[in-house]
């Protein structure tokens, strides 16, 4: 055997081992951010003409670069929309990655994309939409929320009257940032409806009833959330989407968050009038417990996805000759190139069996309402609102913002935990406070009294 392939056999055998050792941990450390020239005096040049060789750049990361990461399935992790990937999923994320499967078309990644799509339908039975519906994995929410209100805007713009126009959609000011990135790149104008709490149906028709004759004439979708991120709020997905049905609007409902909650039973009500959709973006790296990055957009009628995206060019045809039948997941979305990401969702929910989700998601949705019930004992802390699906807004009495700067920082240094301040909306303005979002099924009770009892 050549000394290469020795060094790679003992190279896979120490990734292998870290791995394990990864996934098979009970115990773990939020990880201490350094600035960049800190961690270049501990590594040192890594990128040279000859290498370092595998084994000291594999020692410099697990030594140094490792533990200036935050890992974001830590039970104490509760800042942002954090994620808590299972172990099975880990584990095929790597056969995702060894296998070197090119996931745009059919031809090519056949066994893949069919592990996908079992996936995928089991996500878009979870919405109600009807036979046909179907969807395919993205990067992201923002990548799945492009390509919808991309999808809304070509098919808009089929009607000659609209050829030219500059498109116009509404949403909230709790929509997500990514819809308002969107709209740039998408090219498309945004209005935003003035409220952070639930978006009504009479609501937007007071919006639409107010626009100018050339803002309606422009105006082609519609964008709720189902499950904001900075608090799990879900809009009136039910009254929006018979406004929208009524005026010939496209509904595209960002359930980037709050999508994986629709398996729960408990909640499952809150999403009526989803089913109304003409899309849907959910995120199973968020509550799907997938590792990153893997998004989902879902289509009621995904043809019309597929004018918008389908890309030409002579070195494509092959793939979509009839002899390469199949389902091609780049023709519905932005993206040519493509892992097949849904592919360690396709393992996990295998493996574990979709009711073993259902009581995963339970689990987040029972977290906060015992962390609202925490707060609501301690006297030093209060509810801003009653929890929303997984998050908890609350504030520490008698703070500023520079004192949630400072604490959210001084426990990370101490890796302790990570949860970071928001703003919420009030009479008065912005107030800055405290957020849970709880995704990590192994997240106790313990942890939330800590982190609570850290703040008096």
């Amino acid at each position: 055997m050549h000394k290469i392939d020795i060094d790679l056999v003992e190279m896979t055998m120490d990734v292998m081992k870290y791995t394990i050792d990864r996934v098979s941990a009970t115990k773990s450390k939020i990880g201490k951010p350094q600035k960049a020239e800190e961690l270049k005096k501990l590594v040192g040049e890594t990128v040279t003409p000859k290498g370092v060789g595998g084994e000291y750049a594999f020692k410099m990361w697990r030594k140094h670069l490792a533990k200036a990461t935050v890992p974001i399935d830590h039970p104490r992790h509760l800042a942002f929309v954090p994620a808590s990937p299972t172990r099975a999923a880990i584990m095929f994320d790597l056969i995702t990655s060894a296998s070197s499967i090119h996931g745009a078309y059919w031809m090519e990644g056949a066994g893949g994309i069919f592990c996908e799509n079992e996936a995928m339908s089991w996500i878009v039975s979870l919405t109600g939409l009807p036979e046909g519906a179907f969807g395919v994995f993205t990067s992201g929410g923002t990548a799945a929320n492009l390509s919808a209100i991309v999808t809304a805007r070509e098919h808009w713009r089929e009607n000659e009257a609209f050829k030219n126009q500059k498109g116009l959609i509404i949403t909230s000011i709790g929509a997500h940032s990514s819809i308002k990135a969107m709209a740039k790149v998408a090219d498309v104008d945004i209005l935003l409806v003035d409220t952070e709490d639930v978006l009504t149906g009479e609501e937007l028709q007071n919006c639409i009833d107010n626009l100018t004759e050339s803002q309606r004439k422009r105006l082609f979708a519609v964008v709720a959330t189902g499950g904001t991120t900075n608090a799990g709020i879900i809009d009136d997905l039910h009254s929006i989407g018979a406004i929208c049905n009524t005026q010939n609007l496209w509904f595209h409902v960002d359930a980037a968050y709050g999508g994986g909650a629709l398996v729960a039973d408990s909640v499952r009500h809150l999403f009526n009038g989803i089913e109304k959709a003409d899309s849907i973006t959910i995120d199973p790296h968020k509550w799907m417990f997938s590792p990153y990055d893997c998004g989902a957009v879902i289509y009621r009628n995904p043809d019309l996805a597929k004018k918008a995206h389908a890309q030409e060019g002579s070195y494509l045809e092959i793939f979509k000759d009839e002899g390469a039948h199949g389902f091609n997941p780049t023709d519905y979305q932005i993206q040519l190139t493509r892992r097949v990401r849904g592919l360690p969702l396709w393992f996990s929910l295998a493996t574990h069996g979709t009711n073993r989700y259902k009581e995963a998601v339970e689990r987040g949705l029972e977290l906060a309402q015992i962390a609202g019930k925490l707060i609501a004992n301690k006297p030093h802390v209060e509810l801003v609102r009653e929890p929303s699906l997984s998050c908890v807004l609350y504030r520490r009495i008698g703070w500023k913002p520079e004192d949630y700067r400072e604490w959210t920082y001084e426990n990370h240094r101490k890796g302790f935990a990570l949860v970071t301040p928001t703003k919420w909306r009030t009479t008065s303005g912005f107030e800055t406070v405290s957020r849970f979002c709880f995704i990590n099924p192994d997240t106790t009770e313990a942890d939330i009294e800590a982190i609570l009892n850290s703040m008096v």
